[in-house]
C-alpha cells in the first residue's frame, strides 16, 4: 500500500511546516494547519471586532464539545470540557468516594505520569493505589485479572502507552474490571485521531483526551466522556460555575450539579482553544477516521520494518495491530538525538531512553524513510 484512500497531497498542502521539515512528532504536538489557523483567526477577528461576544464564543465551545462526541461515537451531553487531561482526570477522581470497602485504584504502569499522580493524590482521601506492571514494554490482561478484586473501585488504563505506542486492549480490560464491579478510566491522548474509536462500544466508563497531539489542536483544552447514567454518581470536589445546573444564576450559596457529564465542567471555558479544537477534529472526520487508521497502521508498520533493517533497537511491540503510529527506538540520551534529528530536518520526540517517531495522516512513506535514515545516521555517528 503506497498511498492512503484520500488525497495525501491535498492534505499535505494544508500544513505549511511539511515544506521544510519531516514531521515525526505527532505524539507530542500537532503541526499548525490551514483549518486550525483559520479557526484561530476567526476568534481573534471576533475579539478584535466586538470586544466580546460571549453568546458566539459559548456556542463555539458547544460545537467543540459536539465534535469530540462525534469523533468517539457519543452524545454531547455525555462529554465535559476540560483544560487538560490532568484536570479531566482530577475532576473524575475527585468525584469518586474512597470511604468504603471499595477504595482501591488499579493504575496501569503505562499511564502518563500526570494520570498516575492524580490517582496517587487521592490517597489522602482514602484511596489505595496499586499497579499493573509493564513487562518488556507492554502490559498483559492476566496481570489486570490477578490484581483486580472486590475492593477495586476504578481501573486506570491508557489506550496508548506514551513511551512506545503500545495499545492496550480496552474491551478486554473493561470486561475484567466490570466482572469485579470496578469502573474503567481511559486516557486516549496517544490514540484518538489515528483511527476510529467508539467510546461507548469500548466498554470504558470514562474516556479522556486533549487535542494537542493527533487531534491537530493546541494545548489548553481537553474533553472527558462519561458513560450515560454514571455522571450522577460523581460529586467532584474540583468544580466551577459551569458545572452548575444554572451557571448564569450566579448563586454562590447553592452547590447543585449540571445534568450528565457537564457537572465536570469547571470555570470559564477555553474559547480560543475550542475554536481550534473543533477545526482540527472536523478536518480529521472529513478525511475519514477509518482511512486514517489504515494509513497510520501502514506507516507504523513501515517504521518497525525500516528500523529493524537499519539495526535500530525497537522498544515495545512490533505488532501493527497493537500499536499506535508512534514507534520508539532505544538510545542513551533521547534529548540529544531529538536535537540531532532536528538539525537534519526531522522533528521527533524524546522520552527518556527512547526517541519516538510518530507520523500521522499527513505523513508519506518517503517521510518515514527520511526519518529512519536520519536516525540511523545519528546513531552511526555516535549520537547518543
Amino acid at each position: 500500500m503506497g498511498s492512503p484512500d484520500y488525497d495525501l497531497d491535498a492534505v499535505r498542502r494544508r500544513i505549511p511546516l511539511l515544506r521544510p521539515l519531516v514531521l515525526m512528532n505527532a505524539c507530542s504536538h500537532a503541526p499548525q494547519s490551514e483549518p486550525t489557523r483559520a479557526a484561530a483567526d476567526a476568534y481573534l477577528a471576533s475579539w478584535d471586532r466586538d470586544g466580546m461576544d460571549w453568546d458566539l464564543w459559548m456556542e463555539e465551545v458547544e460545537r467543540a464539545r459536539s465534535a469530540f462526541a462525534r469523533l468517539i461515537g457519543a452524545e454531547p451531553a455525555d462529554v465535559a470540557v476540560a483544560t487538560s487531561v490532568s484536570q479531566a482526570t482530577a475532576s473524575v477522581a475527585s468525584g469518586l468516594d474512597y470511604s468504603g470497602e471499595r477504595r482501591r485504584v488499579l493504575v496501569s504502569g503505562a499511564e502518563f505520569p500526570t494520570v498516575a499522580h492524580v490517582w496517587m493524590a487521592q490517597e489522602r482521601f482514602g484511596a489505595e493505589v496499586t499497579r499493573v506492571p509493564v513487562r518488556d514494554g507492554v502490559t498483559f490482561p492476566e496481570d489486570y485479572e490477578a490484581a483486580l478484586d472486590e475492593r477495586t473501585l476504578v481501573v486506570s488504563a491508557c489506550h496508548g502507552y506514551y513511551q512506545n505506542g503500545f495499545k492496550q486492549d480496552i474491551p478486554v480490560i473493561a470486561e475484567l474490571a466490570h466482572a469485579r464491579g470496578a469502573l474503567l478510566y481511559v486516557d486516549a491522548y496517544q490514540t484518538l485521531g489515528t483511527a476510529r474509536f467508539d467510546a461507548p462500544a469500548s466498554g470504558a466508563d470514562f474516556v479522556a483526551s486533549g487535542c494537542l497531539k493527533y487531534l491537530m489542536g493546541i494545548p489548553g483544552i481537553a474533553f472527558v466522556w462519561v458513560r450515560p447514567g454514571l455522571a450522577e454518581r460523581l460529586r467532584p470536589a474540583l468544580t466551577g460555575w459551569f458545572g452548575r445546573r444554572e451557571p448564569f444564576a450566579f448563586d454562590a450559596e447553592r452547590l447543585d450539579w449540571a445534568e450528565g457529564a457537564r457537572r465536570l465542567d469547571l470555570g470559564t471555558p477555553p474559547v480560543l482553544e475550542a475554536y481550534i479544537a473543533r477545526a482540527g477534529m472536523e478536518w480529521l472526520m472529513d478525511v475519514g477516521l477509518e482511512a486514517i487508521g489504515a494509513w497510520t497502521r501502514t506507516l507504523g508498520a513501515r517504521l518497525v520494518e525500516g528500523g529493524r533493517a537499519r539495526g535500530l533497537e525497537l522498544l515495545g511491540t512490533d505488532d501493527p495491530d497493537r500499536k499506535a503510529p508512534s514507534t520508539a527506538f532505544a538510545c542513551e540520551d533521547g534529548h540529544a538525538v531529538e536535537v540531532a534529528l532536528r538539525e537534519r530536518g526531522v522533528l521527533a520526540s524524546a522520552r527518556g531512553p527512547a526517541i519516538r517517531l510518530a507520523p500521522h495522516f499527513y505523513s508519506s512513506l518517503e517521510d518515514v524513510e527520511r526519518a529512519l535514515d536520519a536516525l540511523a545516521e545519528v546513531r552511526e555517528g555516535g549520537g547518543a
